[in-house]
């Protein structure tokens, strides 16, 4: 039998709050947490609309789904994110023990796999699932950015 609820399913719903994000003016990163097939949050990137450097939209989606859960804990949680988490992101979702995290598209400069952040041990990462379409929304946002100014 098919699973509809899988890694790309879920990718989709993040890459819809990414172009949330884009539609403001944000960095378009979007995230979703999911727990036994469910989505129980959704976020994009705020730093703009909050000014606050903190504001990611992993970030934004640990809160809300420890909200939703009623604890800080997030393990048997899967995290779908446009882009692999940056240092902070990914030091938030240590603590937070998250079992898995998937994300799109590949961040070489500040992501966490190159600056070699470690996950908690009990974290599963797998990456590259709608990879292009996380890039180019990402890159038609700096293009767009750059033409502006």
């Amino acid at each position: 039998m098919i699973n509809p609820f899988d890694d790309t399913y879920f990718m989709k719903r993040a890459l819809q709050e990414a172009e949330e994000a884009f539609e403001k003016g944000e960095v378009p990163v979007g995230a979703v947490i999911a727990i036994d097939n469910r989505i129980i949050a959704r976020a994009h990137n705020l730093t703009e609309t909050l000014n606050d450097v903190t504001a990611h939209a992993e970030m934004q989606a640990i809160t809300a789904a420890a909200n939703f859960l009623g604890g800080k804990y997030l393990n048997k949680c899967t995290l779908y994110v446009t882009l692999e988490p940056c240092q902070m992101c990914a030091g938030a979702l240590y603590w937070s023990q998250i079992s898995n995290i998937v994300y799109g598209a590949r961040d070489e400069e500040r992501g966490c796999i190159g600056m070699k952040t470690k996950l908690h041990p009990k974290t599963k990462m797998v990456g590259g699932i709608l990879a292009d379409e996380a890039s180019k929304l990402l890159k038609r946002f700096f293009i767009e950015k750059r033409n502006l100014n």
